[in-house]
């Protein structure tokens, strides 16, 4: 299992009961820190943790009242059994120190783990994917090998995709927001955002996806990983 590729259900069966959550190909988790200097106690952990393995599979987001753990392959950006393996050692090595990964119903330090991608509807990628590459200075996702996706070589920005457009759609935004949350918190995302205003565009896609907009029509789809292998 160390060296294979998992599945969306497997790997987020594998770490539900740590606290990470899987998120568009990577295993996500959040531990609630009171300082910036325990925060970084937290990261040398989980770095020492990874051992040899922290420059491919770890990503380090540290914050004064958080640490954001992701772990994924950086050349083949799908998560591997040894993944899992690295994230036990991880949880193990921070439950040490006095802390714990955020538990995602309370919303550890601000709010549960989520991703952003942003998606542009399009005639043609091939006409405007080299411009978005260009501007934002962004590259192939290495690991999907997607042809329609580009990512921040650094990790920083959220990654852009393409969707193909059947017909000019002029009246209809072009450009929506991808929010990816774990599968368990979905539900109160869009309750939440129902209730502020929003409006359910379409449930047909769910559970992989719900199409919600605001009061003026911009869209955003709250995404899981379910119903997706």
């Amino acid at each position: 299992m160390v060296d294979e590729h998992l599945s969306g259900s497997r790997a987020s069966g594998a770490v539900e009961s740590l606290g990470w959550r899987f998120l568009l190909g990577s295993l996500a988790a959040t531990v609630a820190v009171p300082s910036l200097r325990s925060g970084l106690d937290v990261a040398d952990a989980a770095a020492r943790a990874c051992a040899a393995d922290a420059d491919e599979h770890l990503r380090i987001d540290v914050r004064g009242d958080r640490v954001e753990l992701v772990l994924r392959p950086r050349t083949t950006g799908r998560v591997l059994g040894h993944d899992v393996v690295l994230a036990q050692r991880i949880s193990e090595s921070v439950s040490a120190l006095g802390f714990d990964i955020a538990s995602p119903r309370r919303g550890g330090a601000g709010r549960v783990v989520q991703a952003m991608e942003i998606a542009i509807d399009t005639e043609d990628v091939t006409v405007i994917r080299p411009f978005w590459k260009a501007v934002l200075a962004y590259v192939d996702d290495p690991g999907s090998g997607d042809p329609n996706a580009i990512v921040d070589p650094v990790g920083q920005g959220p990654a852009v995709w393409f969707q193909h457009m059947d017909e000019p759609r002029p009246q209809r935004n072009r450009i929506h927001l991808d929010i990816s949350v774990p599968h368990d918190e979905a539900d109160r995302r869009i309750r939440d955002a129902l209730e502020a205003g929003g409006t359910m565009i379409s449930d047909a896609a769910a559970r992989a996806f719900w199409v919600l907009a605001d009061a003026e029509g911009n869209e955003v789809c709250v995404c899981t990983w379910q119903d997706r292998d």
